[in-house]
């Protein structure tokens, strides 16, 4: 096995005070850690640190207030946290201060070590209503002897194209901090569902607990099979992931008998997509 223990933490921020859900983070992540002293990797919701308020009540501009330079004195912080707990942290996303004065909504990966490894700016904002310039590039990042972690954020599962971008570039676990207040929420369980059988990999689908969203985060396996579905309150939501059931499902098939991934592979070198330019990339 190639077990990776995780712990999500569905729950809510200190509306419209960063520096108070930062500190509120800081006090909680030793208490996680003996609650789970064997997992590995800790995730939050979208815009967690960024702590806006409720979506009826937030002011515009509010982004461009309490936007962070990355990296800068929060990644310090939270590469403390990191290292005193030994977690790889992903701490949700952030309003990053971006070039030009561009604000982008971005997800943060610190290493056990403190070290920032990965930034992923969200490509597919929920628009028109999310006003954060969108990012142009996929992200992964690798668990040593254990394998690749791929970053997505919300609205970005609504797009088949990032999932399988993701597990074009080795992901078998997808992370994907959402802030979803709206009732389309049912939806996304049905996508992060699909997106996980298309591409034969887990999806960590972890939105924020009331009342800052509607909760209901889910965790799927390769074979689109629900492992972990929370409510809508605060719940610390564990599981180990194996990530040898991905290579076990690509190599069996779905249920035993669908090789998505394999049929696809190929397929692949005959293959015309005009949608996206042409045939998929060697890369």
């Amino acid at each position: 096995m190639r077990p990776l223990s995780i712990v999500a933490l569905q729950t809510a921020p200190v509306f419209g005070d960063p520096d108070a859900t930062l500190a509120r983070l800081a006090e909680r992540v030793p208490r996680i850690r003996a609650m789970a002293p064997e997992a590995r990797l800790l995730l939050l919701p979208e815009l967690h640190l960024s702590s806006p308020p409720p979506p009826l009540e937030e002011k515009d501009g509010y982004a461009a207030r309490v936007a962070v330079d990355v990296p800068g004195p929060l990644t310090d912080a939270l590469g403390t946290i990191a290292r005193e707990s030994g977690f790889w942290l992903v701490p949700g996303s952030v309003f990053e201060r971006g070039e030009g004065g561009r604000i982008h909504n971005t997800c943060l990966v610190l290493s056990p070590d403190g070290q920032l490894v990965a930034r992923y700016r969200k490509v597919f904002p929920w628009e028109p209503y999310e006003t954060c310039s969108p990012g142009d590039a996929f992200v992964t990042f690798d668990v040593p002897e254990l394998g690749t972690v791929g970053l997505a954020i919300c609205y970005d599962g609504s797009f088949p194209e990032t999932c399988r971008q993701l597990a074009w570039m080795g992901a078998e676990v997808v992370l994907q901090p959402n802030l979803t207040t709206t009732s389309d929420r049912d939806a996304e369980i049905v996508m992060a569902r699909a997106n996980a059988i298309f591409n034969q990999l887990y999806v960590v689908s972890l939105n924020a607990a009331s009342p800052a969203g509607l909760g209901r985060s889910v965790i799927v396996d390769p074979e689109g099979i629900v492992r972990q579905q929370a409510g809508d309150s605060e719940e610390l939501i564990t599981d180990v992931l194996d990530l040898d059931a991905v290579t076990r499902v690509r190599r069996f098939g779905t249920a035993g008998v669908s090789r998505l991934w394999d049929q696809f592979e190929r397929r692949r070198p005959a293959l015309q997509l005009p949608v996206y330019g042409g045939s998929p990339s060697d890369d």
